[in-house]
């Protein structure tokens, strides 16, 4: 199923055999793609369901067949990327990158040194983006956004009591994250989600480590090379698709 053109609805749309469409999936199916009457597209949740349906203009969609399978594309584990804002238009990369790279969710951090204070027009912007990229990207999972809050406040929900945790420091004699997530021979694998932690421009305060460290977090290295606010998420997303994939079965 995945040559077809993926569209995320929400589950409030669907009607009977119906799915009805908002103006912005109008435009974007009629006048962005160019479909025709019967065409068929996937019409995802974003929650794991999937919908063959048939556009018909202008305003609604038929469902073709319910609950498709399709292959899976999600991390085995869910990975929980806790990004301390960059400045300017860096979220929105951030977000874009990390969804197609697997994170199941994207929590905004309010660092000692985040000049960023997001508008609920922002937070609205980066769920679209997300939305976006999910589609893109094949997911069956739309990546929760949260709101944001402070390291304080994060760190009593994502710690070593839920999760592995990580925390990407650019300086110091650190350990590799691939290192780090690599399994023990003769070790039980662990199934706990993930959550990475990321800093903002100037990194983390020694305050923030070491609250990081007392809530059971393991500070890592994403290599030797000092990397930019937007890119450090990104690069440890790859680390962590490809030691959390390696041992899934081909498709």
């Amino acid at each position: 199923m995945s040559q077809f053109q993926r569209l995320t609805i929400a589950p409030d749309q669907i009607s009977g055999s119906y799915i009805r469409l908002t103006p912005e999936q109008q435009h974007y199916l009629w006048r962005v793609l160019r479909l025709q009457a019967g065409d068929r597209l996937l019409a995802m949740d974003g929650l794991g369901q999937c919908w063959l349906v048939a556009v018909e203009p202008p305003d609604q969609m038929q469902i073709l067949e319910e609950q498709i399978p399709i292959a899976p594309t999600e991390l085995p584990r869910p990975v929980v990327l806790l990004i301390a804002m960059p400045k300017g238009q860096g979220m929105d990369d951030i977000v874009r990158q990390a969804t197609e790279l697997g994170a199941a969710q994207i929590m905004p951090i309010l660092s000692d040194r985040t000049l960023l204070n997001p508008s609920p027009q922002k937070l609205d912007r980066w769920r679209r983006i997300a939305q976006e990229a999910a589609e893109q990207s094949e997911r069956q999972f739309v990546p929760t956004i949260g709101e944001p809050q402070s390291w304080s406040d994060a760190l009593t929900v994502w710690n070593a009591e839920t999760c592995d945790a990580y925390l990407c420091e650019a300086r110091g004699d650190r350990p590799h994250l691939l290192q780090k997530l690599l399994p023990t021979r003769g070790a039980s694998p662990s199934t706990k989600p993930v959550a990475i932690a990321i800093g903002p421009e100037g990194g983390w305060t020694d305050a923030e480590i070491d609250g990081a460290i007392a809530a059971g977090y393991r500070v890592v290295s994403l290599g030797r090379r000092v990397l930019r606010a937007i890119t450090a998420p990104a690069a440890a997303l790859s680390i962590l698709a490809a030691a959390l994939e390696q041992d899934m079965p081909s498709s």
